[in-house]
């Protein structure tokens, strides 16, 4: 099966060649005709699990629509010769056809296609070089934003925000954060908002910057409905702790539900906050509380009873 798919493929660059030739009687390569042949001959070798001939042949496909000048043609062939150099796990190189294939598409007039194919190799690459797909999910966001498709602008900036911080790139990710947080607002969802400030003063704590952390939760007293919510004040409390060096408190708030079931990288960084000082208390001392008059007239008797049989 394998080797009559190859012979298959073989034919089919074989035509495309024919194609691409000029004599007496014509002039002009047939540059739509070879690209045809080209993808045929792609797939058939995709199918025999030939790889490398049908990324080359991906290639071939896409230089011959762009001598036809059909950009949109050949932009998805560069997206087939990157998906190609994928199943070969030569993933940089599949990224940078694939942008190479968006670019195109940006050219073409198609911007939605140009976002999908940024994202995807954004995805293919997040394990391998977080840096690189950081990249591609913030100028996916850009495609979007420029669009006017802010729902799914923001939702790749914060992709490209919990890689940040899973990097531990801490000054970019409260930036990145920032933006997440000016596009929700602007869609008015307000909810999220609230979400994004204590992701915003977890990255500027483990920052070491309070006063960014307390700028940022006083800043978004101007967001409706903050002020008097629950992640208000969950986070005048961690503040408050953060600020007193109690660690308790700080714990106890980090490891609360609304901290708890935010998504994983940040809820990592709830965990794992530690107060300057490293959890000593500087809070004053606490004033004995008034026991219960039970519990008074008990010691009494026992103080009574420690004595009642004289100093001897």
């Amino acid at each position: 099966m394998a080797a009559q798919k190859i012979n298959e493929g073989l034919e089919h660059l074989a035509k495309a060649e024919k194609y691409l030739k000029t004599g007496f009687l014509k002039w002009k390569p047939d540059y739509d005709s070879a690209a045809s042949e080209y993808g045929k001959a792609a797939v058939a070798f995709k199918n025999a699990k030939q790889f490398e001939q049908a990324k080359d042949a991906c290639l071939r496909e896409a230089v011959a629509h762009e001598n036809n000048r059909a950009l949109f043609h050949a932009a998805k062939a560069y997206e087939q010769a990157g998906m190609m150099l994928k199943e070969m796990q030569k993933l940089p190189e599949a990224v940078q056809l694939i942008e190479k294939a968006s670019m195109m598409y940006l050219e073409n007039g198609t911007p939605d296609t140009a976002a999908m194919a940024l994202e995807r190799a954004g995805k293919l690459i997040e394990n391998v070089d977080p840096e690189k797909a950081v990249q591609l999910y913030q100028q996916t966001a850009n495609v979007f934003e420029n669009e006017e498709r802010l729902r799914q602008a923001v939702e790749l900036l914060g992709k490209a925000s919990r890689l940040l911080v899973r990097g531990r790139r801490f000054d970019e990710a409260a930036l990145s954060i920032q933006k997440e947080k000016n596009i929700y607002k602007e869609i008015e969802n307000y909810p999220t908002c609230y979400k994004k400030t204590i992701a915003q003063v977890l990255v500027h704590l483990h920052r070491n910057d309070y006063v960014a952390a307390e700028r940022c939760v006083r800043e978004s007293y101007s967001i409706p409905g903050f002020n008097g919510s629950e992640d208000c004040a969950a986070l005048e409390q961690l503040l408050e702790g953060y600020d007193q060096q109690d660690q308790d408190q700080v714990s106890e708030v980090c490891n609360s539900p609304l901290f708890k079931y935010m998504d994983n990288d940040y809820a990592k960084l709830g965990l794992s906050l530690v107060v300057p000082g490293g959890g000593i208390k500087k809070k004053s001392p606490a004033t004995p509380q008034a026991k219960p008059d039970g519990a008074a007239s008990t010691a009494a008797e026992e103080e009574e009873d420690e004595y009642s049989g004289g100093l001897c």
